[in-house]
């Protein structure tokens, strides 16, 4: 039997606490080298707060987080954050609208909002690099104001891969795309997956019809809490996302992934 890969992320009993509402409750979690996880649950359920949590951004109230090793409270989470690729709208929100796409993605480099000063030709070739890997090479000297919302998250994550991170997080990437839009990302995600480089990814999502085959894990997330966590197969069960969605649901496996119906509910 093969050895388990080392854990990229380790979380404990995580709790955060804001007042008198429970944002998280007892959350464990652990990623290894080579999974793609999902991280699905309805509105309000926590996922992002718990992204914020690995990334520093907001304080555990209890419990234990380590990323790549290092324990949260004994580290510089900053230097940490220059290990991990994030994609968010935060982000989004923050770039200026004449900003070029490689303007954007060689502040990634030094963790900044677009880039200023003399940039080593080193830098701006692997900027150039990593958009032509985004499949968005022709957008390089493009100002971001013109770009639709796909190309914006393509522009994006190559911004986040510039680093060579070893996760890269993507917080609800999908959201604002129409239907074919959202297809063509996804089948975009799905060959950067396989390309030789792609760190571990994860996405925040409450759609299942945006797992795609190369997404190994998912952790199911209601109220705070762990539903179901482990393979794919495993945790995309009607009865586990019933519980999670708080309605009767039935999942379906199609060839291009997943699908989701919900059943409803007879009254009288």
């Amino acid at each position: 039997m093969a050895a388990p890969t080392r854990p990229l992320v380790q979380i404990e009993k995580l709790e955060i606490h804001r007042g008198d509402k429970k944002i998280l409750r007892g959350v464990g979690w652990t990623i290894r080298e080579g999974e793609h996880w999902v991280i699905l649950g309805p509105n309000g359920c926590g996922k992002t707060s718990l992204l914020k949590a690995l990334t520093g951004y907001l304080t555990p109230t209890r419990g234990e987080i380590q990323l790549l090793g290092e324990k949260y409270g004994e580290t510089d989470w900053r230097e940490l954050r220059k290990r991990t690729g994030l994609v968010s709208s935060s982000i989004a929100q923050m770039i200026a609208p004449e900003d070029t796409a490689s303007e954007i993605v060689t502040g990634g480099a030094f963790s900044m909002i677009g880039s200023w000063g003399r940039i080593p030709a080193k830098v701006r070739a692997s900027a150039r690099q990593w958009l032509r890997r985004c499949e968005a090479a022709s957008l390089a000297d493009s100002p971001w104001m013109i770009f639709s919302q796909g190309e914006r998250q393509r522009i994006l994550i190559a911004r986040a891969l510039v680093a060579r991170p070893a996760l890269l997080l993507l917080d609800e990437p999908c959201a604002g795309l129409d239907p074919v839009a959202r297809d063509h990302f996804l089948q975009f995600l799905s060959r950067l997956s396989s390309s030789h480089g792609t760190p571990s990814i994860i996405l925040i999502t409450h759609h299942v019809e945006e797992i795609l085959p190369f997404f190994t894990h998912v952790l199911l997330l209601s109220r705070g809490r762990v539903v179901a966590s482990g393979p794919v197969e495993s945790v995309l069960t009607s009865a586990a996302l019933s519980e999670a969605f708080g309605e009767p649901v039935r999942v379906r496996k199609t060839g291009a992934g997943y699908s989701l119906r919900v059943e409803g509910r007879k009254h009288f």
